[in-house]
């Protein structure tokens, strides 16, 4: 597996951070997944619906830029599709046969933008209901390294 995962904003606390590298320091086994920030923009009291657009597509620019031409980016997104362990198993597995790198992005407080949006070659939510990116960011780690036991034809908790 040769992966990244974007993140808009740090992993400010300890017990984020500490899952965090947990589940990165496993998935070294299975090849390189990495994870980088970028700044999460303050969005500032009484800014406009006009001020956070151009703060999702300023962080957006920050998060292109870590993106290459050949990368295959899926955006985590809420009303994006779901996908069960197995299936995102799947996905990766037939990623990895393409040979391109696999970025997950995964938006601030305001989301993402939609240049963003318009580079993503895919589109995947974790559930209905939103959580905080600190927390999507752990469970997405914890989603590939399920997702790498399976493809290793491993047991992992069902």
């Amino acid at each position: 597996m040769n992966a990244l995962i974007l993140c808009v904003g740090k992993l400010k606390e300890n017990f984020w951070q500490e899952a965090a590298g947990e589940y990165l320091k496993r998935l070294q086994r299975y090849g390189r997944v990495q994870a980088e920030e970028v700044p999460d923009l303050p969005e500032g009291k009484g800014a406009s619906d006009a001020d956070r657009k151009q703060i999702v597509m300023k962080e957006g620019e920050e998060l292109l830029g870590r993106i290459s031409p050949r990368d295959h980016v899926t955006a985590l997104c809420i009303d994006a599709p779901q996908m069960s362990s197995e299936a995102l198993a799947l996905f990766l597995r037939e990623g990895e046969n393409t040979g391109r790198r696999e970025v997950f992005v995964i938006g601030g407080s305001l989301g993402l933008g939609e240049n963003v949006l318009a580079r993503a070659d895919a589109r995947l939510s974790m559930s209905r209901m939103t959580f905080p990116h600190q927390l999507a960011r752990v469970m997405l780690l914890e989603q590939l390294y399920r997702g790498a036991k399976i493809n290793a034809g491993e047991k992992y908790h069902k």
